[in-house]
């Protein structure tokens, strides 16, 4: 049935959402310093990225696959310095709330930015081929509805992750004062710079 690929997808994509990670904690802080629409675009961000690493596996686009698989040393490290990056503008991030028109960037920055960053770990490709292949629905040029459905219920159940995390969070918002903004930068902020840090020595070795 048509449907399995679509809940297939679904089930798949809640699983590679869920354990956390540093777009975890950029979801968490997000949420926490800005509201639950930051935390849930920074979310879809890294949703839409998982989305398009499984179109590539589930359409079987080898040619893209192979050339981004080619230069993940180089992707990767670029992903490490803008991960270091963000650590450093997390932990000295100021803690009273920003303007109405900063605020609507900083919400389109939050999508973007996590887009950008699942963007950066092209082994993903291999992964979802794997599991693709491994569910009997991995690369079939000749089904494209089945891999439509797929791609879909692999956006909607990292979608319906970051959902259920930002909403979670931004019930505690309200529990959090300016000092306690500001150790949540520092936390989050060091933890993520230790992410980039790790991924660039880990893209140099």
């Amino acid at each position: 049935m048509q449907l399995f690929p679509f809940l297939k997808g679904l089930g798949l994509g809640f699983l590679i959402a869920a354990p956390v990670g540093p777009i975890g904690l950029l979801c968490i802080r997000r949420t926490l310093a800005e509201g639950r629409t930051s935390g849930l675009l920074t979310g879809l961000g890294a949703a839409s990225a998982d989305a398009f690493y499984g179109a590539v596996a589930a359409f079987g686009l080898t040619a893209l696959s192979h050339f981004l698989v080619g230069q993940q040393l180089l992707i990767r490290l670029v992903g490490g310095v803008f991960l270091c990056y963000l650590g450093l503008r997390t932990l000295t991030a100021p803690v009273q709330p920003a303007p109405p028109d900063r605020q609507a960037r900083t919400a389109s920055a939050a999508f973007v930015s996590t887009f950008f960053l699942t963007l950066t770990n092209p082994m993903t490709i291999i992964s979802f081929a794997a599991v693709f292949a491994g569910l009997g629905i991995g690369a079939r040029g000749d089904d494209y509805l089945a891999a439509v459905l797929l791609v879909a219920g692999v956006f909607l159940g990292s979608a319906a992750w970051w959902f259920l995390l930002s909403g979670g969070v931004s019930l505690l918002r309200t529990r959090f004062n300016a000092t306690g903004m500001q150790w949540v930068n520092r936390i989050a902020g060091i933890l993520i710079l230790l992410f980039g840090v790790v991924a660039i020595l880990a893209a140099i070795r």
